[in-house]
């Protein structure tokens, strides 16, 4: 019996070069997510302990923080040593995404919040793994352009304490 293996990545493969400004863009991102962590736990707990609510207070803070402090854009697609497409993750693993994936099913037993609160909570796993996609698919284009940037402050911005509610109109309809 022959054994053929496949051929490696090439030695001249480049090495992965940061971007302009990417420590600080990172840096900023992970900031985001621990303010973005920190509203989360200080959201009301329900009135009775179930686990919806432990997951929501504790499991899914760690998996905000976790997501934003993991960012790596050196993990963005990229063709691999037998030409296929190799999908990126910007370092964010497939629990982490999954767990962000998840917090709209978790929501509908979550009865105690808001509608306001239940929509900032959609928007931090949005914008988080939107991060993550941005980074993955063109890190260059999402660092260099400010995108991850936006992302950032609209993370800040859904999450901060003193944002207004919902108009009373759309209180209604939810």
């Amino acid at each position: 019996m022959t054994i053929a293996y496949l051929p490696g990545p090439p030695d001249d493969m480049p090495l992965y070069e940061p971007w302009a400004g990417e420590p600080e863009v990172l840096a900023e991102a992970a900031e985001a997510g621990r303010r973005a962590a920190a509203w989360i736990r200080s959201l009301p707990a329900p009135p009775a302990p179930s686990s919806v609510g432990t997951w929501l207070a504790v499991t899914l803070p760690g998996v905000v923080e976790a997501a934003t402090a993991s960012l790596d854009p050196a993990q963005c697609d990229r063709m691999g040593p037998d030409g296929r497409l190799i999908e990126g993750t910007a370092g964010v693993d497939a629990g982490t995404t999954s767990a962000l994936a998840i917090v709209p099913c978790v929501l509908s037993d979550a009865d105690w919040l808001t509608p306001d609160q239940h929509l900032r909570l959609l928007a931090v796993a949005s914008v988080i793994t939107g991060i993550a996609r941005l980074l993955a698919d063109d890190p260059g284009t999402a660092i260099l352009h400010g995108q991850v940037t936006r992302m950032c402050a609209t993370l800040d911005h859904a999450t901060r304490p003193d944002t207004p509610g919902l108009a009373p109109e759309f209180e209604q309809v939810l």
